[in-house]
């Protein structure tokens, strides 16, 4: 393959591999003696467990042991953590931090809690033995609804936490912005709903538990073994991490869902280390719809203070979250400090307050979720802004241009605590205007009327805060023959990071993407790593190979020196060869790989280096969406769809418009289509097949009108921003900003997500009545 450096276009180097089934995912991977778990989940909301009874079970064919929240306690088998110690409620008290057992001790608090374990021969086996298991439940009531939480006779799921109070917690400048709401010419206020999400990755999440050599060994379908590995041993087995190693192999999709550390991880390493022997584990996809970390889950009131010309003097958000019966590894952090702080969005906004009260439900933990906190924040601002350009009779795109921080005020400090460094916002909605078609919009409304459709068209700009964080450590290994290794602890879940390293690689030495080879998922051969979440793999990963690479350049130079009989001082290298200053005389890097003395491996160079992001990145853009409705049916299509982006400095553009166009898919498939309902009065999940739950297809798609803005990132040594997460965050306020420009002739102000065509019939039928 020809090299391919940074802002070309190449090619998905591991889609070769991929595509023609060589693959390696957790289920392709099966080790000598391996058996297999299956877990008795409850089928109550909320109930206590007045006895176990296994029966026959014990004896049944091929069934090895059972295993209950006893068995873990006998052994000192610590409970899942929340990581989020540091958010604190407003007083500056402790948040409630209840235990959550990998099995479950005495209650069960949503349908799909496990409670036993199995392990036989085979997966039928652990099945046909789970029908065997008599469980004694006194049922309890449950709460499932995010609003009612905190009603007054709402059941309450843990003793210290009253009215199923996890945290409450605000941001921001409360004073003075009740000032400006008291100087304020308009307030326009929203009440509206992100609804709840269930991530389902094409993958399920799977494991296989082993114990080698006086080691658990974890391997696992996940985002990032580090931090698998760091949870397990620090908080759980409370041993050395170096007694456990975690691996990672291919990885189907895992949209954040992935990243933490759930109850069967704890549980199978538990069995393998008392049975010696390899336990595995793959989740049934109806056991993912009920025990997978949901995402969003959200009721939110948003105010904006206006002058008389529409310019926004302040905002106050009132967020109830919903945080499921358990705490996630990250939850409360999610809802709070990570997306807060965009609820401002693009505008120049003097002074915020925003207030968020976590709350406990009978249902699933929720956690990140694609965007993590980020896309609620948005949809919360794009929609505000569009009700209150309607109330100040303006269009969407005179607000927002009014609005926006201007170029030359950055970098810009916001009232929520972020600092953006760059961005051109006006350019961006100019540039999607234009593209749209934006000013002949009328034409094809009339157009459509003429067929009986209601054609509507809604814009959103978004920004967004990722690729901050942990650092992340790179090692490059060059061997004699000039081919390279990068070691990295960064994880692929399908984004195309082979190929984006391979180019950043082949930019700074000048050697072939089939010279590369790329090393990941491997907690012994790897020594750190911050995985992979919040957009930050390229920019912060990448950023340490580029660092990475000079380093090798620099031991390099001596070895190329040494070949071309020259001073150090006097060698250069441009584009994949060392040159001695003013003259002819040349070598490759492959000569200078093969010339160098061998070091510990046998490797020519073998360094490594690291980058600490010191401020995230502010990736930002605009997307416009135009749609028909159906007048007699409710049915929606998405005919034209248009986003400019700006993502900095740019390593790959086949690769973001990828990202992008997933991302678009996921929010349309919020916005309109996906539908989590418990039903109320039982707890149970009623949406856990794909004959209840709607995932988006290729018919529910359009043509996509991606451009880029360029504008570098002042605080990324590549001037990149993060991409990953950007089209979920700017489709769902676009796509039901144009469902409610479609609706104007019934007066709609707003309609809540997933608007369904069901959904858009009921309101036209009771609107025309």
């Amino acid at each position: 393959m020809d090299k391919f450096g940074i802002g070309q276009p190449a090619l998905r180097f591991e889609d070769q591999r991929l595509l023609t089934g060589h693959g390696s995912y957790l289920d392709d991977v099966t080790q000598e003696g391996q058996v297999w778990a299956y877990y008795v989940r409850s089928p109550y909301a909320h109930a206590e467990i007045v006895n176990i009874e296994v029966g026959d079970a014990e004896s049944a064919p091929g069934v090895l042991a059972l295993y209950t929240i006893k068995d873990l306690r006998e052994e000192g088998i610590g409970d899942l953590p929340c990581l989020s110690t540091h958010i604190k409620n407003k007083d500056g008290s402790d948040i409630e931090f209840p235990p959550r057992p990998a099995l479950a001790d005495g209650r069960v608090r949503f349908v799909g809690d496990p409670v036993l374990m199995i392990v036989a021969q085979t997966p039928e086996q652990a099945r046909d033995a789970a029908e065997l298991v008599f469980i004694d439940y006194q049922p309890l009531d449950a709460v499932v609804q995010t609003g009612s939480a905190m009603e007054e006779n709402a059941p309450r799921l843990w003793e210290h936490a009253e009215n199923n109070l996890c945290l409450d917690w605000e941001s921001g400048d409360q004073a003075a912005t009740e000032l400006a709401f008291a100087a304020a010419a308009r307030i326009v206020s929203l009440h509206l709903v992100n609804n709840r999400v269930i991530p389902n990755s094409m993958e399920t999440r799977g494991v296989i538990a082993n114990f080698e050599e006086d080691r658990l060994v974890l391997h696992v379908s996940c985002q990032g073994v580090h931090v698998v590995r760091r949870i397990l041993a620090n908080q759980i087995f409370h041993c050395e991490e170096a007694d456990i190693h975690v691996l990672c192999h291919d990885v189907g999709g895992g949209f954040g869902m992935k990243i933490f550390v759930y109850p069967e991880y704890v549980t199978t390493l538990f069995a393998a280390r008392k049975l010696q022997r390899p336990v595995k584990w793959v989740s049934e996809r109806q056991e993912a719809f009920l025990s997978d970390c949901h995402g969003r889950d959200h009721l939110t009131n948003i105010q904006l203070a206006l002058d008389e010309n529409a310019r926004i003097l302040g905002l106050k958000t009132r967020t109830t979250a919903n945080l499921g019966a358990y705490l996630s590894n990250f939850s409360p952090f999610v809802t709070t400090a990570a997306g807060v702080p965009m609820l401002v969005g693009c505008y120049d906004i003097p002074t915020a307050h925003a207030e968020v009260r976590g709350v406990y439900t009978n249902t699933a933990p929720v956690d990140a979720y694609r965007g993590a906190g980020r896309p609620e924040a948005i949809y919360a601002i794009e929609r505000v802004i569009d009700v209150a350009a309607a109330e100040a009779g303006l269009t969407p795109l005179e607000i927002r241009a009014r609005n926006f921080i201007r170029p030359e005020s950055m970098p810009y400090q916001t009232a929520l605590g972020s600092t953006y460094d760059s961005g051109e916002f006006g350019k961006n909605l100019l540039d999607a205007a234009r593209i749209a078609n934006w000013e002949s919009f009328p034409q094809r409304r009339n157009e459509a009327a003429q067929r009986k459709k209601l054609r509507g068209i809604g814009v959103a700009s978004y920004i967004e805060r990722c690729a901050g964080g942990a650092p992340e450590q790179a090692r490059l290994q060059v061997d004699q023959d000039g081919k390279v290794t990068l070691f990295i602890g960064t994880q692929s879940n399908g984004q195309g990071h082979e190929t984006a390293f391979r180019q950043i690689i082949s930019e700074h030495l000048g050697v072939s993407f089939d010279d590369i080879v790329m090393v990941q998922g491997d907690s012994d051969r790897i020594d750190s790593g911050g995985g992979t979440m919040g957009s930050r793999s390229v920019p912060v990963g990448g950023a340490a190979v580029a660092a990475c690479t000079e380093k090798v350049l620099e031991t390099a130079k001596e070895s190329a020196a040494d070949l071309l009989e020259a001073a150090m001082i006097d060698v250069e290298f441009k584009q994949g060869q060392f040159r001695v200053v003013g003259t002819d005389r040349t070598c490759s890097f492959k000569e200078v790989a093969a010339h160098a003395a061998p070091g510990d491996g046998g490797a020519s160079f073998n360094e490594q280096e690291g980058f600490a992001p010191q401020e995230a990145t502010y990736p930002n853009g605009t997307h416009v969406c135009e749609l028909e409705i159906d007048r007699e049916t409710g049915d929606l299509e998405i005919v034209k769809y248009t986003v400019v982006d700006d993502f900095g400095k740019v390593i790959n553009p086949l690769l973001l418009a990828g990202q992008v166009h997933g991302g678009i898919a996921q929010g349309i498939g919020q916005a309109l289509l996906e539908r989590c309902v418990y039903e109320p009065e039982s707890g149970q999940l009623l949406s856990a097949t794909y004959q209840d739950y709607t995932m988006p297809r290729a018919d529910d798609m359009t043509h996509i009108e991606f451009s880029l803005n360029e504008v570098p990132c002042v605080t990324n040594p590549l001037g990149i921003k993060g991409a990953g997460e950007a089209g979920a965050i700017g489709a769902p306020p676009a796509v039901i900003n144009a469902l409610v420009n479609a609706l104007q002739e019934f007066g709609v102000r707003h309609i809540d997500m997933p608007a369904t065509p069901h959904a858009l019939w009921q309101l036209m039928n009771t609107h025309q009545n």
